[in-house]
């Protein structure tokens, strides 16, 4: 109970009054509180709008989204007059719609076609083979390459499980063993955390909680009983646009391409993006306009589910501001006072409601900060990594699995949903997603991992 009291102090601590800003920071005061009021609007409005006014929200989330960011936006320019926070969210949201759009419209113009009947089996390893992926091409990357190859092999028994357990496993849990897995993990490897540190550390952690939410899926999915057509399969599995894997391979290449991870490259500070972004902007025009047009009317490709993504997320990233520095305040405040097991939740929770990626690193600075660590010295990263692994495995493993928690715990999350809905697909509202799935299936699998890993550490 105690435990529990701690990890929700924690997470809900910052609401409760306004706190001086410490020295090191580049501004005099936090956010007065009330400021998370457009993030929680925001996040209201994600997940009423779509199930009681949906043709009001369809056509007005992108003005919603972009008027709630401007309020917080504007609070810190003429209120705070903190530019370096919002110029720095910028970079951090033009990095990320940069690297969800390239893998997006490269991903859109490979054509995969598996001409096996739908079995239970079948899916699994589908399900199984994203999770792998998802670790070498991005849990963006995995998602946009297979789910359209899922709809398709499943046609016909198609149901909203099938999407979420995809959602759950490719889009999510299955990039944990790798910084190109999922944003947290490549902030961690930016920090200074060795490249191989994730797999060594999470894969004994990463393989029972796939299986495990495999056997379960296995179990959903045999019940799901069609009637057999007549229709003979080939049993081949054929691929087209395969040039496309070549932009997928700069796209990878280029996420290293970071004054931070290798020295050579310049900066082109002050402006808020860098080569990366501009390399990974580049392939979005490249790729489409290259792209097999047969391919991408197969795959039934438009820029809608991108476009709401940015939009969103464009509004997310303002609007959770204040949000992440009133947590990452309370972080280091009580971090002598946190656990093992209070770091897990706490960076748990907070993913699958919050960016996962800065959420991570504030969670780092106060384990950092616990151990008389700093996280600007990679140095003192590394030996944090090799002295206390198993607070920084609780963290990296947290903040990858509990981006499934919610549609905005990840940004693939939003763009398989929004794919999904335009190929005929009803699937579950927010609310819908948390109450029927991911709070009765993932907390009680993320709950096991806590008891066997972390329970009393």
């Amino acid at each position: 109970m105690n435990t529990l009291l701690k990890i929700f102090s924690l997470i809900l601590l910052f609401s409760s009054s306004i706190f001086a800003s410490e020295g090191g920071h580049h501004t005099a005061v936090l956010p007065e509180v009330y400021m998370i009021a457009p993030f929680i609007l925001l996040l209201l409005m994600i997940a009423t709008g779509p199930l009681f006014y949906h043709h009001f929200w369809e056509k007005h989330y992108p003005k919603i989204a972009v008027f709630l960011g401007l309020i917080t936006v504007v609070y810190y320019l003429i209120v705070l007059g903190d530019y370096v926070s919002l110029m720095h969210t910028l970079a951090e949201y033009l990095s990320f719609i940069a690297l969800l759009a390239s893998l997006f419209v490269a991903s859109g113009g490979i054509l995969i076609k598996v001409d096996k009947k739908s079995t239970p089996m079948l899916n699994v390893l589908i399900l199984l083979f994203g999770s792998i992926i998802a670790n070498i091409i991005g849990t963006t990357g995995a998602s946009m390459l297979l789910i359209r190859p899922f709809i398709k092999v499943n046609q016909g028994r198609i149901k909203p499980y099938h999407v979420i357990f995809f959602i759950f496993l490719v889009s999510n849990i299955g990039g944990a063993l790798t910084p190109i897995g999922d944003p947290p993990l490549f902030l961690g490897f930016l920090k200074g955390i060795e490249f191989f540190w994730f797999i060594q550390h999470v894969w004994y952690i990463w393989l029972p909680t796939v299986i495990l939410l495999l056997i379960i899926f296995y179990f959903i999915d045999s019940r799901n009983k069609v009637e057999d057509n007549s229709k003979e399969y080939s049993g081949k599995i054929h691929v087209s646009g395969t040039k496309n894997f070549i932009f997928l391979l700069i796209i990878l290449i280029s996420v290293f391409i970071d004054p931070a991870v290798m020295s050579w490259v310049p900066s082109l500070a002050p402006l808020p993006f860098g080569i990366r972004e501009i390399i990974m902007f580049s392939i979005v025009y490249l790729s489409y306009k290259t792209a097999d047009k047969e391919i991408l009317r197969a795959n039934e490709f438009d820029f809608e589910p991108i476009k709401e993504v940015a939009y969103l997320f464009v509004g997310i990233f303002a609007t959770m501001i204040p949000a992440l520095q009133l947590i990452a305040y309370e972080a280091n405040v009580l971090g002598d006072k946190l656990n093992v097991s209070i770091f897990y939740w706490a960076t748990g929770i907070l993913s699958g409601f919050l960016d996962n990626a800065p959420t991570y690193l504030n969670f780092l600075s106060a384990e950092l900060g616990k151990f008389g660590f700093d996280i600007s010295f990679k140095e003192n990263v590394h030996q944090f990594a090799i002295e206390y692994p198993i607070y920084l495995q609780a963290i990296s493993v947290a903040a990858v699995f509990f981006g499934a928690l919610s549609y905005i715990g990840n940004g693939p999350n939003f763009m398989v949903k929004s794919i999904c809905e335009r190929a005929g697909i009803k699937m579950p509202s927010f609310f819908a997603y948390m109450a029927k799935y991911s709070i009765p299936i993932l907390i009680p699998v993320f709950t096991l991992v806590w008891l066997i890993f972390y329970f009393g550490k």
